[in-house]
């Protein structure tokens, strides 16, 4: 059976560059500078870089990296691609150490670049989840060190809080919150669920008085070793959390507090792009590469 990696476009810079240019420009090339698509035209010679345009409206030349993650880089468009595809169809990562070993670069140019390529991940825009006879689930874990406090001998204090609301059979939301008070869950669970949304959290003192927001509030007791309860429980998103674990401490095996939020929308994007959505490893790729778009990251960004 053919590799889909062994595809022109994963080995021939010119492919790459065409590959990208039909999805972020599907209706021919746009001026990132004035906007304007017309009057432009491919720029040729062997002295041009592959992939140069010329808009005869505001008579600045450009590529398609401009105002993208690959903005100012000098990786390969088809090492791009690569590491796109390797990290979407990576059930629980890559490592910068394996993609910096495939690519051939250096250990700091792959770190960048996954670092950049989980910013194309990021889900944007979007309002509430859920809806009439929709069902979120919500919980809380706990990974990694909050920087600065040294591991105590007990409870959950020195470690950095993930929430996570997965509505049944759709997306996944993540956030680095502060702690589990009812003050850092609520605004959160406001501003992401609909509610009219049927609501699944398990018996955390802070959903207790949940119902007063979300009428169709249900909880099973972990406590008394209740998992379901005909269609209520936490499962689903248990089941994130687990493939979240597994990919941090098996794969990445080590996260600054300051970076989580970005591995956060790795595992948030490849749940919400899943096969069991119709979604497969080439279709994830190429939505990653369209999220690309607008969200430039100098190495300065990611490293502070």
């Amino acid at each position: 059976m053919k590799s889909v990696l062994s595809d022109k476009h994963f080995h021939n810079e010119q492919a790459a560059y065409e590959f990208v240019e039909a999805r972020l420009w599907p209706n021919g090339p746009i001026c990132p500078h004035c906007g304007g698509v017309e009057r432009i035209s491919k720029m040729g010679g062997k002295s041009t870089r592959i992939g140069t345009y010329k808009c005869y409206q505001c008579r600045k030349p450009f590529t398609v990296k401009v105002g993208t993650i690959f903005e100012a880089s000098h990786v390969p468009m088809r090492h791009w691609l690569q590491a796109i595809f390797l990290m979407s169809s990576s059930k629980k990562g890559i490592s910068s150490h394996q993609l910096h070993r495939t690519l051939g670069c250096t250990l700091k140019t792959a770190w960048f670049i996954s670092h950049r390529v989980r910013e194309a991940m990021r889900a944007t825009g979007g309002g509430p989840m859920g809806g009439e006879g929709e069902t979120i689930e919500a919980d809380e874990t706990f990974i990694g060190r909050v920087e600065g406090q040294a591991k105590g001998r007990g409870g959950w204090g020195h470690k950095n809080v993930v929430l996570t609301l997965v509505r049944r059979g759709g997306e996944a939301r993540s956030f680095h919150v502060d702690s589990t008070t009812i003050a850092s869950v609520l605004p959160i669970l406001r501003a992401n669920i609909k509610a009219e949304s049927n609501v699944n959290t398990d018996e955390a003192v802070q959903y207790k008085n949940l119902s007063k927001d979300f009428p169709l509030h249900d909880s099973v007791n972990h406590k008394a070793d209740e998992y379901v309860r005909g269609e209520v429980t936490t499962n689903t998103v248990e089941g994130f959390f687990s493939v979240f674990k597994r990919g941090m401490k098996g794969v990445y095996q080590h996260c600054k507090e300051k970076h989580l939020h970005r591995y956060l929308c790795e595992f948030d994007f490849r749940f919400s792009n899943r096969m069991a959505l119709g979604v497969n490893d080439i279709a994830r790729a190429e939505r990653a590469l369209k999220g690309a778009v607008g969200k430039r990251l100098t190495y300065r960004t990611t490293n502070h």
